[in-house]
Order: structure tokens, then C-alpha cells, then sequence
């Protein structure tokens, strides 16, 4: 039983440290509660708006906004929030791409975000689109067993 708790202890802080160093790639522009939950005690049920800039184009910021769980689990931490989200994103300054941007139909990942405490994430990735001159940046949801057919897609054009 001990080392059923160390190791529980150890994920979290793990978790902890992952989502402190995603913190530094993504920025929370802001939020709004959607339901109140235990008097106020916890936090509330949310959707939360952040910002993350594109890691190898420059001149392309994203925007997510997605649902998070409140109440008892969500204020620790290992609720599920639900795979519901959208996404735009938009050209900030000329639209440079670097030159290690993968190109191909299996695009890259530029911005994850825990959905649970185990095996769920809201993934986005980018496909470069060279015939039409445009980005296309495809959010969707994943599980260790089974994806969600949830996704939503921006396209930013290169000019």
C-alpha cells in the first residue's frame, strides 16, 4: 500500500512539474465560471481561454479555449475535464517558417495540455498545406485506449 501512495505521490509531482513547464509556453488570456460548485469552497466549473505562440513559425499565435472541471477533483487535480474545445489562431507579423517545419500528412504537435490526471490530452497540430499557401492547425483529444472524435481546425495563410 506504501508504495502504491509513493508512486501516486510521485505522478502528481510529475504532473505538477510538466504542467509548470507548459506554463511557460502558454499564457491564460482568461476564464469564465460556468457552474458553482460546493458554495464556492472549490473551483468552479470553467472554460478557460489561453494563448500559445507556434514553437518553429514565427508570426503565429493559437488560441484554445477549453472546458475545466471544478469542484473537489478539479481543485486536486484529478478530474477529467471533458474533450469539448475550439481553436483559432492567426498571423501576428509576417509568417516565417523555419526550415525544420515537418511537412507531410503527419504534421507536427506545437501544444498539449493534460485533460486528466492519466492518459487524456488536448493535442494541436500543424500540417502545411503548400499548394493552397496555407497552415492548418488541427486540435483534438486523446486517451491511452480511445481517441474522441472531438477536434476543431484554424488555417492561417502564408503570405
Amino acid at each position: 500500500m506504501r508504495r502504491l501512495v509513493m508512486r501516486a505521490l510521485a505522478a502528481l509531482a510529475f504532473l505538477f512539474l510538466a504542467s509548470a513547464a507548459m506554463a511557460e509556453e502558454t499564457k491564460e488570456i482568461g476564464h469564465v465560471n460556468t457552474a458553482l460548485t460546493n458554495l464556492g469552497l472549490t473551483r468552479s466549473h470553467r472554460v478557460v481561454v489561453e494563448r500559445f505562440d507556434d514553437p518553429k513559425v514565427q508570426g503565429v499565435s493559437c488560441y484554445i479555449s477549453q472546458a475545466r472541471t471544478g469542484g473537489i477533483s478539479g481543485t486536486l487535480g484529478i478530474a477529467e475535464d471533458p474533450a469539448r474545445f475550439a481553436l483559432s489562431c492567426t498571423s501576428t507579423g509576417k509568417v516565417q517558417i523555419g526550415e525544420d517545419v515537418r511537412r507531410g500528412e503527419r504534421g507536427e504537435r506545437v501544444y498539449e495540455s493534460a485533460t486528466s490526471l492519466f492518459f487524456k490530452e488536448t493535442r494541436v497540430y500543424r500540417f502545411l498545406d503548400e499548394e493552397r499557401g496555407v497552415l492548418v492547425y488541427l486540435a483534438w483529444s486523446t486517451k491511452l485506449v480511445e481517441g474522441s472524435p472531438y477536434n476543431a481546425v484554424a488555417v492561417v495563410p502564408i503570405r
